[in-house]
């Protein structure tokens, strides 16, 4: 019975008949419309037959697949489509099984039409919003066949395309009928990651090498603008902009593997364009985790090769100028120090020719592409920190400045050849990184953009004997003191007549300024008066400190100020002058200059007429007699020397007492303006590791200390109150700033009094020494007699009881 109802139409169940009647005799005729209304009614007004109607169109499907009827796959595809579209119900889970199946059915077919007509399908049913969940449905199958379409590599090229385009949109598909869903299968999973994100970069990719052999993008049609390129980036935009912060990771880790395994960090263009896309796509807030990620994968590659490396940094660069203020996040040191710790890596594979030590390396290390790996460290250094506040800024320059080896008692540094030549690379790197950092640091208060800790080992670098170590301090420096973009004007030395071609940016010194004028007003000149002293100076030097000493000038200068900065280029004259460092004709030439083209400036800003006229004589006699002394004639390509300097007329000198004179007359601080600038004594000249003016001035105070009169006879013990603590710390002050003037008083009496004065001063501490001498030599040689008469000591001969030494009573003078 049976079997006869099967054979029967009319005993059929209702809902195959309305499924045959859809399919037409000839399937070129198409689906019967009227037929799939009534199917469509049916499964809208009995729900409980959808999950059978599409069990049995599965079957049909299968059998017409399997005979090789194409006409009525695509017939029931289509109408597959048509009931998902109209039917939202709770009963819809069993269908989508039978849906999926028949898609996954036509995704198995080696036909390009059935894979793409199944991918079709598919993406229609990803559009449509479920209204219960599914506990059980997997995507797996979808995710690798999707996957493989991408990879594509038919014959024909229109097929090929149309494949490839087919598994991207199916991926897309994949990705938001998923994404959204906590109880649908997680996409995220690395096993899922893995798969999607190197499709979606392979076509990306395939995409750059058509774009290189295409003619013009003016010239494609529309068709072609509809690639697989566009649709590429398009899925990978809208994959990343789902992303949540816990699955950044996992969609940027096979990112790092795809370019490592085509060898595309190399050429770099597309690394950077992958990663421009990823950090516009991405949520602002997750910028930071794609930098951690470079960061890490460059770790990873410490010992690849340097292309690869600097491929890797110049990515990082491109990310850190995309994101946002901040975005490096919560660890911006540890940014700095990975950044940091390739550069030392680097130096050392360059010094040593080896990416190990300990073994042979195989790979050939080339200096020049480990020294363009060490520049792109730097570009990107800097790009970084143009992205922080400016706390973080300062705190990122302490840091770089901490790690650079100074031969300080707190800062160990190799010995030997191969460590000097270390320390060497090491420390210009570190300054350059130092110098993009600063650049275009832009900080209203001095006091925090340079804290004591940074500027005492910035300065002590200044005192190195490498020149460009010294040129790279000036440029730090000089970056931070311009707040007004000033820099630029003072680029070449030069007497001007009139400075206000210049349009320079003045403002008033603030506060703030004018405090950290007077804390570290002395070690800044004190340093660039030794810098001028380097026999090593080149033009660069110069210019430098001239750029240096005209912004002190404009930003930070009040009138105590200038005053310094001219008895400063007055000492620096004096350099010259006398010449007591033997230095070549053309660095004595370089400092006259110097000081003829700041006095020029100087006397311009301070608009004293007397102070002018007494440059302007200086410069007029200077241009007559001694053209080699002026800047135009000195810092060219080919410098106009004189062969000896010993005998230049005292009218091209600038006089300390002249200027001291017409500037007192104007309100500025005469007796100061008289005294001769001397360099404040510091444990840096100990340090140096070269004779330095330090030497002789600790020298003559020592000897002056020591000669000085006997001391006084201690006052009795003060009684320690709380007014006499008080009166101790107000008084503190005046004390130092007392012993100061008493220091230099010495130190200038033993350098311009006559000599005859000296030596009678001398002769007369040599009197009184030689007395006490006398004394002692008395002392010991007739001492009183012992009161037990003479003894006899071995060999019979009599011999005089003496006291012993340590019982004799030394005058204070003569006792250490």
């Amino acid at each position: 019975m049976y079997g006869v109802c099967g054979c029967c139409g009319a005993l059929r169940p209702r809902y195959k008949r309305l499924v045959d009647n859809i399919f037409p005799e000839d399937p070129e005729d198409g689906l019967v419309k009227t037929n799939m209304e009534k199917l469509t009614f049916y499964a809208l007004s009995a729900p409980e037959k959808l999950d059978r109607i599409g069990a049995y169109l599965s079957e049909r499907l299968i059998r017409d697949v399997g005979r090789h009827r194409y006409g009525y796959v695509c017939i029931a595809m289509e109408a597959l489509d048509q009931l998902l579209m109209a039917c939202h119900c709770q009963s819809i889970n069993l269908f989508v099984e039978s849906f999926l199946k028949m898609v996954a059915k036509l995704l198995e077919s080696e036909k390009s039409n059935l894979q793409i007509l199944g991918t079709n399908s598919f993406v229609k049913f990803a559009n449509i919003e479920e209204d219960t969940p599914s506990y059980h449905r997997s995507y797996d199958f979808f995710v690798s066949r999707f996957s493989e379409m991408c990879h594509s590599s038919h014959d024909e090229l229109e097929i090929r395309t149309k494949i490839r385009m087919s598994g991207i949109k199916g991926l897309q598909g994949v990705v938001r009928k998923t994404v959204n869903d906590e109880l649908q299968a997680n996409i995220w999973d690395p096993q899922h990651m893995d798969k999607i994100v190197p499709s979606l970069l392979f076509n990306l990719q395939h995409a750059e090498e058509a774009e290189s052999r295409s003619p013009s993008p003016l010239q494609a049609t529309e068709k072609e603008k509809e690639s697989p390129t566009e649709l590429a980036e398009r899925c990978l935009r809208e994959l990343l902009g789902r992303a949540a912060y816990g699955n950044i990771k996992n969609a940027i880790k096979p990112v790092l593997i795809h370019l490592d395994n085509h060898s595309l960090w190399e050429p770099k263009t597309f690394a950077i364009r992958c990663f421009k896309i990823i950090m516009y796509s991405i949520q602002p807030q997750h910028s930071h985790l794609v930098i951690q990620q470079l960061l890490g994968h460059l770790d990873a590659n410490s010992k690849s090769a340097a292309t690869v490396r600097a491929g890797i940094v110049e990515v990082l660069s491109e990310a850190a100028v995309i994101a946002a203020s901040g975005s490096v996040g919560p660890t911006v040191l540890e940014v700095f120090n990975t950044l940091l710790r390739q550069l030392r890596l680097s130096i050392d594979y360059e010094l040593t020719g080896s990416y190990d030590c300990a073994v042979v390396s195989t790979k050939i290390i080339k200096e020049h592409e480990e020294r363009m790996f060490q520049e792109a460290v730097i570009k990107t250094t800097g790009s970084f920190a143009s992205t922080l506040p400016t706390y973080q800024r300062s705190e990122v320059m302490l840091f770089i400045m901490s790690k650079v080896p100074l031969p300080s008692l707190h800062h160990a540094i190799d010995a030997g050849k191969a460590g000097e030549n270390r320390n060497r690379l090491t420390q210009i790197m570190l300054l350059k990184s130092l110098l993009q950092v600063s650049t275009g640091f832009q900080c209203s208060n001095m006091l925090t953009a340079l804290p004591s800790s940074f500027l005492d080992r910035l300065l002590s670098a200044a005192l190195m004997e490498d020149a460009d170590l010294r040129l790279f301090v000036l440029e730090i420096l000089i970056s931070f003191i311009d707040r007004h973009g000033n820099r630029p004007k003072f680029s070449t030395i030069s007497t001007i007549n009139d400075i206000s071609v210049l349009k320079l940016k003045v403002d008033k010194c603030s506060r703030q300024d004018t405090v950290f004028m007077k804390k570290h007003s002395q070690q800044l000149y004190r340093h660039i008066y030794l810098t001028s002293k380097e026999e090593s100076n080149v033009q660069p030097h110069y210019e430098a400190l001239y750029s240096m000493l005209a912004l002190i000038s404009i930003e930070l200068a009040n009138e105590e100020v200038v005053v310094d900065l001219i008895r400063l280029v007055l000492a620096v004259q004096e350099i010259a002058q006398i010449n007591e460092d033997n230095l070549p004709v053309y660095n004595r030439c370089a400092l006259y200059a110097l000081g003829a083209a700041y006095l020029n400036l100087i006397s311009q800003l301070t608009t004293v007429p007397a102070f002018c006229q007494h440059i302007h004589e200086v410069l007029e006699t200077r241009q007559k007699e001694a053209p080699y002394l002026l800047p135009e004639d000195v810092f060219v390509e080919m410098p106009r020397l004189t062969k000896s300097l010993d005998h230049l007329v005292p009218e091209v000198f600038f006089r300390q007492s002249k200027i001291s004179e017409v500037l007192g007359g104007s309100g500025y601080n005469s007796d100061r303006l008289s005294t001769p600038y001397i360099p404040q004594l510091t444990d840096e000249d100990r340090l140096s590791k070269r004779k330095s003016i330090g030497e002789t001035i600790s020298l003559q105070v020592e000897v002056e200390s020591r000669n000085s009169p006997e001391k006084e006879e201690r006052a009795p013990a003060e009684e320690i109150t709380y007014e006499t603590l008080k009166k101790a710390i107000v008084d503190s002050v005046a004390v130092e700033e007392q012993e100061r003037e008493r220091r230099r008083l010495v130190v200038e009496k033993f350098q311009k009094a006559p000599f005859e004065e000296i030596a009678a001063h001398c002769g007369a501490r040599a009197s009184l020494l030689q007395s006490k001498l006398n004394q002692i030599f008395e002392i010991t040689i007739r001492p009183p007699p012992s009161p037990s008469g003479t003894i006899t000591a071995a060999y019979g001969q009599p011999q005089n009881h003496s006291i012993p030494v340590y019982e004799m009573k030394f005058p204070d003078l003569c006792v250490y």
